[in-house]
């Protein structure tokens, strides 16, 4: 099955991220769960990389739909290449989504998925602006 993202799209970070024995379920592939901790995974080190993770006690992302359209089947051993886009940037909310790829196998879209992240101010418990340092990585 091909994939292709929409022409909208910002490619905002790629990783790297090994399949594990313990990733398999009893039919001997990945487990379906396990691709969303794929898509967390990647959203939170990009987050980090960029200085913008959560603080409690302050601001910070959270995701409130999340998606993933499995292709092909991924199995152990091997590398996953997670690559991280982003669109619709409005006051407080953004679209991420991601293509997982093996290492081995670059040209094929395994899975793909996505989230729809919303900035809140957590004391106050509603959305809040976008800040800058984020905004100017969202959009070219």
């Amino acid at each position: 099955m091909k994939f292709e993202l929409p022409a909208q799209k910002k490619e905002v970070f790629c990783m790297t991220i090994p399949i594990r024995w313990g990733d398999m379920d009893a039919m001997g592939h990945v487990n379906n769960t396990t691709y969303f901790r794929y898509l967390e995974t990647i959203r939170i080190e990009w987050m980090r990389s960029i200085g913008c993770q959560p603080d409690p006690q302050g601001e910070g992302p959270v995701i409130v739909n999340a998606f993933c359209t499995f292709h092909k089947q991924l199995e152990f051993p091997g590398d996953v290449i997670a690559t991280m886009f982003a669109s619709d940037v409005g006051r407080s909310s953004f679209e991420t989504w991601c293509t997982l790829t093996r290492s081995d196998d670059p040209g094929t879209v395994y899975a793909s998925g996505g989230a729809t992240t919303v900035w809140v101010d957590f004391p106050k418990q509603k959305s809040a602006p976008i800040p800058d340092r984020l905004r100017l990585r969202l959009q070219d």
